[in-house]
């Protein structure tokens, strides 16, 4: 247990870590709230996906900006405004529905600020938590414990929003996500950090978005990596978005039935992100990322044949379980082998294959599903899904030659003392470089 939570013998972490559970609690309360608010005003899944892609649009657009900001800023102070304004947006989002003045109109408005929002916020918590690690080799725990902290809130917080949404309405999850988030904030203004100075740069912002571009295109991990996680995002995530479908017509239930799918998906996702925290190394994880996009299109498929409650929440646990794996492992290389220079870019350019690929995905799960319905729609995305994880492993060989030099450079992958490798190292699993 210990060595699975050794990032938070960091104080500046152990902050980030309390501040971010409780706000992400309040995050997933108000996502299960407004996926609900939205189907039950209007019964459409092509609203709920309009709704999606409102959301996480900005992130695509702005992804690439955002990242040279946190290359030339300051991370924490941009963590900080972006919570702040997150805080605001929920507080609006709780007037306007506990007023019930609530409309598709206002709701795709505030979504779109949200995503607005996230677009400067993901970016810079992905770089900023490098800064809370003093000793790099507990980089990749840290980055783990994010995903089980995130997942932790995906289990607690559905659950808790469908209960209060049949017991008191929408607007109260919302009131609760803007108070959760005065933890996170004065957790970031509690830290004790050492200045960061960015590197200087003769240039412009447009320059440094095309040299990040070209240091991801001509890097065969980052592309193939980046690549993947575009397409799950794309064919496979907008899942979220149909839940309230499968809740409400293909399970015949209600708002806690809701709860009770993306709490199992995030159980899921859990139990997985505590898998990759008890890990020793980043050794491997390639073909984790080519196994656990294959069985998330599994789980997909045969959860949109499911028509029992405790089946379907047995499937999407497994679906979420694979997600996850494949996402954070996805994280932990990129985050090992990048350059600190271009590390806003380059997880500029991963949040914008990760949210900026799901509203183009959201809008054609829910166009596809007013067509084909729900179920066809999932499992289409399962087949698509199965079908990148193929691409990905035979891409593994040329992968496992890019990083191996990176991977001896960090200490990773020692040099054997003759300076060459034998056959038996190469083929051998400690030596694995994916």
């Amino acid at each position: 247990i210990t060595f699975m939570m050794r990032a938070l013998r960091y104080k500046n972490y152990r902050l980030f870590f309390g501040g971010q559970i409780v706000s992400l609690i309040g995050t997933w309360m108000t996502t299960t709230a407004l996926s609900w608010l939205v189907y039950r005003l209007t019964g459409s899944a092509l609203l709920l996906g309009t709704v999606g892609f409102a959301g996480q649009l900005p992130a695509f657009l702005l992804a690439p900006v955002a990242g040279v900001l946190v290359d030339r800023g300051n991370r924490h102070h941009i963590m900080v405004a972006t919570q702040i304004a997150s805080m605001i947006e929920s507080f609006a989002l709780a007037a306007l529905t506990l007023t019930h003045r609530i409309t598709i109109p206002s709701l795709l408005a505030l979504t779109a600020v949200q995503g607005l929002i996230n677009a400067f916020d993901m970016s810079a918590r992905q770089a900023f938590v490098v800064e809370l690690i003093e000793n790099k080799e507990d980089l990749g725990n840290a980055i783990a414990l994010n995903s089980s902290m995130f997942n932790l809130a995906r289990l607690v917080g559905p659950s808790v929003g469908g209960v209060l949404i049949a017991a008191v309405g929408e607007g109260w999850c919302f009131m609760i996500d803007g108070v959760s988030y005065i933890a996170v904030i004065g957790a970031l203004l509690a830290m004790t950090l050492v200045a960061r100075r960015a590197a200087p740069s003769k240039k412009d912002a447009v320059g440094q978005v095309r040299e990040g571009w070209n240091y991801v295109s001509r890097s065969v991990p980052l592309r193939s990596i980046i690549g993947l996680v575009a397409l799950i995002c794309l064919v496979g995530l907008p899942y979220t978005v149909l839940m309230p479908i499968f809740a409400g017509k293909v399970l015949n239930g209600g708002p806690h039935t809701l709860g009770f799918l993306m709490s199992a998906s995030g159980a899921g996702a859990l139990m997985s992100a505590l898998w990759l925290a008890s890990r020793k190394s980043v050794l491997g994880l390639g073909r984790v990322i080519g196994f656990a996009s294959g069985a998330f299109g599994v789980g997909l498929i045969a959860f949109s044949f499911s028509r029992t409650l405790w089946l379907s929440m047995i499937l999407i646990m497994a679906a979420g379980a694979a997600f996850m794996l494949q996402m954070a492992s996805s994280n932990t290389i990129l985050q090992t082998i990048v350059d600190d220079d271009k590390r806003g870019r380059v997880m500029s350019f991963y949040i914008m294959a990760f949210m900026g690929s799901t509203p183009f995905g959201c809008l054609m799960a829910g166009s596809l599903s007013e067509k084909i319905g729900a179920p066809h729609t999932l499992a289409l995305g399962g087949v698509c899904c199965i079908l990148g994880s193929l691409w990905f492993r035979g891409r593994l060989p040329a992968l496992r030659e890019a990083v191996r030099p990176i991977y001896r450079k960090l200490g990773i992958l020692p040099q054997v003392a003759t300076g060459l490798e034998t056959a038996s190292e190469l083929m051998g699993p400690q030596t694995r470089t994916d």
